[in-house]
């Protein structure tokens, strides 16, 4: 049986788009900015590299190797919208894994017609883990250099000043905004392999043994017609 390519595009984006989510959602590369310690009088200010993820935040020195990574903490942590998507992408990704085993069985390559119901079921799942991931990243990214800050104003008397910090969209972004559109393009494509009638030939139909579809038979050996299974 040759595959519809409708299932083939799905089999392929859905594990591509799962790879792409888990790689933003375990990278620390959410959102960066860099800031300027003031040292001891006479000596040049340290600039210092920071970047936050879901799970874990790290600052490195510029042009050397000296980096330091540690489990969020702090207001951070805290923040719903930092919980939100942590949440938000934990969900895609087990939505996402479900699909695709139940897309590879809807498949089944390794007889003459596939399941296109539970293939469409699995499609499904795949595409809305993909908005799942897209949700989170929508959630984060908006307000994200306020993420983790305190929201009311320190109390009056104290001159204790955090060094500022210029946040910006990183890498993890992208590759989370990137594996969420393939998500979804890979759950439509499954979905529409439930639409699909697989065709078969007259010479081939007495020997399709399936439950749900039946070919007719061939009454004129002479013809050579093309029946469509009905299921």
């Amino acid at each position: 049986m040759q595959t519809p390519g409708s299932m083939v595009t799905g089999i392929v984006f859905a594990p591509l788009g799962l790879v792409l989510v888990f790689m933003a959602a375990i990278t620390p590369q959410w959102r960066e900015g860099q800031t300027r310690l003031t040292g001891v009088a006479g000596s040049e200010p340290l600039v210092l590299l920071r970047s936050d993820g879901l799970w874990e935040s790290c600052l490195q020195v510029p042009q050397s190797e000296l980096r330091q990574c540690l489990p969020v903490s702090g207001p951070y942590q805290r923040d719903p919208r930092v919980r939100l998507a942590q949440g938000l992408v934990l969900s895609s990704l087990f939505l996402c894994g479900t699909g695709i085993v139940l897309a590879s069985v809807g498949v089944r390559c390794w007889t003459n017609l596939p399941l296109r119901g539970v293939a469409a079921a699995g499609g499904a799942l795949v595409a809305l883990s993909g908005l799942l991931s897209l949700t989170a990243l929508g959630v984060y990214t908006h307000g994200l250099g306020e993420l983790g800050l305190p929201l009311a104003p320190p109390p009056h008397g104290t001159n204790h000043r955090l060094p500022r910090l210029n946040l910006h969209p990183a890498g993890s972004l992208y590759f989370g905004w990137v594996g969420g559109c393939v998500q979804v393009l890979g759950g439509a494509a499954l979905m529409l392999s439930f639409r699909i009638r697989p065709n078969c030939p007259c010479g081939t139909c007495t020997h399709l043994r399936d439950k749900q579809d039946t070919c007719t038979q061939l009454r004129d050996k002479q013809e050579t017609e093309v029946y469509e299974i009905t299921c």
